[in-house]
Order: structure tokens, then C-alpha cells, then sequence
């Protein structure tokens, strides 16, 4: 009995492994089997064994530690300035309607505008060194965070702060023991949102001006007309990228369920 238990578990994951591959395995073979159909140039559609070859001339060389360790630093201040200033704006017009109603026109109107349109702008204030890519980031961050913050402060039931009130809590252990642990499951989402977003807004701002970082690397690539660096960079990217979610949301439903085991 507990042969076929441990078989069962075995076929589920790998089911579930399969249903992982699947998905790229179906983009390699239609990749492979453009290139063997040539339908477009070689130079322009390069075949997977090249990119893979192309990753590991890089991977040898250092070059892409070297970009992804400029990208991952720029990435890690904008989303820690931008998730901080967006935490705090979403906690402050999650408790206060007042101050909802002078700024809440403002960010809803803000929050429309996409990042990348922001840059000329930046450009034309910090220049086109590291500052601007770091604020082009945390606005990136800043919305996600506050959007998702303020969601779950203004969620959190009024009998809790009744009972807080009547516990006689002061304003700091109102929000230390209260709104914060019943808001923390949107504010985790909205830190999500924002790093993804972050990631993605990275890559733009390097193509824009950059001496380092993953999205130097791809316009260097488009520039010689390397178009298997370019692939490697567009690969990379979004390996990152599902992890960094992925991640992310095992993290939120652990959180979850934490909490509802409590």
C-alpha cells in the first residue's frame, strides 16, 4: 500500500514536471524548425544551439556575471527607495481620507502615465548616469507598492481598531500589532508587482544609456548586429523575471497559509 502511495506521488510530480517543459519545449521546436525551414534570414533568426552556445562564450568570459551583477545592483536601490516612499504613501491615504482627497486625484492621474514615458524627462534632470536609472526604477516600484498598501490598510475591519481602541493602544502599537499584520497580505502582493515591474523597467532605462548591465549587453549585440547576444539578453530576462515572481508568490501563499493557520 505504501509502494503504490509513493508511486502515485511520483507519477503526480512528474505530471506536473511535464507540464512544466512543455510550454518551452513547444517554442524550441517551432524555433528549431523555423530555422531548418528557412524562412528568414540566418543572421537574423539564429538557431537555439547558437544563443546556448553564445551563453556560455559569456557565461566563460564573465561578461554576463558582470551585467547581471550591474542590473541586479540598480534593481535592488530603485525597488528599496521606491517600495519605501510607496509604503509609506499608501499607508498614509489608507488611514487618513483627508489626505486622500488632496493627493488621491494626483497619484490615480500620476499612475497612468507609463514609466518609460517619464525617462526624457529624467534624462533631461539627472542626466543619463546611474541616478536616473534608479529613479526611473523606483517609480516603477513606487505605484505597485502603494496601490496594493493602501488597498489593504483601508481593508482592514473597523471592529479591529475598536477593540484596539477599547485596549487602549497607542497610534504606534495601532499600527505595529493591528494594520500591519491584517494589511501585510496586500502589502506583500503590491512588493511583488513592484519588483517585477522594477525588472522590467531596468532592462529599458540600460537600453536608453549604459556602460554595464544586461541591457547594454542586448544594444551592444544589436549594434554589432550580433543578434544571439540579443537573445541571450531576451532569454536571461525573462528567466529572471519568472523566477523573481515565482519566487515571490511562494512566499505569498506561504504567508497565506501561515496566517490561516493561525
Amino acid at each position: 500500500m505504501t509502494g503504490m502511495v509513493t508511486q502515485g506521488k511520483f507519477w503526480r510530480a512528474a505530471g506536473r514536471f511535464a507540464r512544466i517543459l512543455y510550454p518551452p519545449a513547444v517554442v524550441l521546436c517551432a524555433w528549431k524548425g523555423l530555422c531548418l525551414l528557412g524562412l528568414f534570414p540566418a543572421a537574423i533568426l539564429v538557431p537555439p544551439e547558437t544563443v546556448l552556445s553564445t551563453f556560455l562564450e559569456l557565461a566563460r568570459s564573465g561578461e554576463i556575471q558582470d551585467a547581471l551583477a550591474a542590473s541586479a545592483r540598480r534593481v535592488l536601490l530603485g525597488f528599496a527607495f521606491g517600495g519605501a516612499v510607496g509604503l509609506t504613501f499608501g499607508v498614509a491615504i489608507g488611514l487618513s481620507h483627508r489626505f486622500e482627497s488632496y493627493v488621491g486625484w494626483l497619484f490615480e492621474t500620476v499612475r497612468q502615465i507609463p514609466s518609460i514615458a517619464w525617462a526624457p524627462l529624467l534624462i533631461m534632470i539627472f542626466g543619463i548616469q546611474e541616478t536616473f536609472k534608479i529613479v526611473l526604477i523606483a517609480k516603477a516600484a513606487f505605484f505597485p507598492v502603494a496601490l496594493n498598501t493602501f488597498d489593504g490598510v483601508r481593508g482592514v475591519p473597523r471592529q479591529y481598531r475598536e477593540v484596539a481602541e477599547i485596549y487602549g493602544f497607542s497610534y504606534a502599537s495601532l499600527l505595529r500589532r493591528v494594520i500591519f499584520p491584517a494589511a501585510l497580505p496586500s502589502i506583500v502582493t503590491g512588493l511583488r508587482l513592484g519588483l517585477s515591474r522594477s525588472w522590467m523597467v531596468l532592462v529599458a532605462a540600460e537600453l536608453f544609456a549604459s556602460s554595464v548591465g544586461i541591457g547594454h549587453m542586448m544594444d551592444w549585440g544589436r549594434q554589432l548586429f550580433q543578434i544571439d547576444i540579443v537573445m541571450v539578453g531576451i532569454v536571461v530576462i525573462g528567466l529572471i523575471g519568472f523566477a523573481l515572481d515565482k519566487g515571490l508568490r511562494y512566499g505569498e501563499s506561504r504567508l497565506q497559509r501561515g496566517r490561516g493557520a493561525v
